[in-house]
């Protein structure tokens, strides 16, 4: 499968090409950008496929991050990424950003969670919680940060995002075992390519993930 994946949701703008061609070759594209990404989206995609071995008619699916994350920043992604499939024909498949983050983590230790986490702002955060297996013991949501940790219990919790250091104190504080494995400010667009590549359309919408209101403040 050729995959198109493209991830606006953070402030960073990310867009790879993952093609079947040349033992699987991978075009991709990654810099941190707070805002702007409605002018730079389409630039990069063009970018990316241009260095890639195949073009936009080769292209067998498009995913797409679909929060949590920034109002604007996933609004700009899905409608570029649904742009994109109507034209090619193609299908689009969400991705959210926390299961993006757990991606590389899961079956690399025998015990314990791996948490997702993004910074909610005013105290809050996004998180996911899953087990080494895969299987989601946290629901993705939106809650205090107190609440979290008192929610990861008292197992061994690798923490994963840009979220880790709030939880991380406030664990630590609890008298919590926790370690920060991966404090980047957004997944690696390799993951989100895999798991669009994996996802069932049907089940998978290219629509936002809205964790709070949408009136809500939210990072930019």
């Amino acid at each position: 499968m050729n995959i198109l994946a493209i991830d606006t949701a953070l402030p960073v703008l990310s867009v790879c090409l993952q093609t079947q061609q040349d033992a699987g070759h991978v075009s991709k594209l990654s810099k941190p950008m707070v805002r702007g990404h409605a002018e730079a989206l389409m630039p990069a995609i063009e970018e990316v496929v241009a260095a890639s071995p195949v073009d936009f008619r080769a292209i067998d699916r498009i995913a797409v991050t679909v929060g949590p994350g920034s109002f604007t920043g996933v609004r700009v992604g899905i409608a570029a990424a649904k742009g994109l499939g109507l034209a090619l024909k193609v299908p689009v498949v969400g991705v959210s950003t926390l299961a993006a983050f757990a991606a590389d983590f899961i079956g690399t230790a025998e015990t314990g969670l791996i948490a997702s986490t993004i910074d909610a702002r005013h105290g809050n955060i996004y998180i996911q919680a899953v087990n080494q297996d895969g299987q989601v013991v946290i629901s993705s949501r939106v809650m205090r940060l107190t609440e979290a940790v008192r929610v990861l219990g008292t197992e061994q919790v690798r923490l994963i995002g840009p979220g880790s250091a709030l939880v991380a104190t406030q664990a630590w504080t609890a008298g919590l075992r926790t370690e920060i494995a991966c404090e980047e400010a957004a997944p690696d667009i390799l993951s989100v390519a895999r798991l669009g590549a994996i996802a069932d359309p049907e089940k998978s919408p290219a629509k936002p993930m809205y964790l709070r209101p949408v009136d809500a403040k939210t990072q930019n």
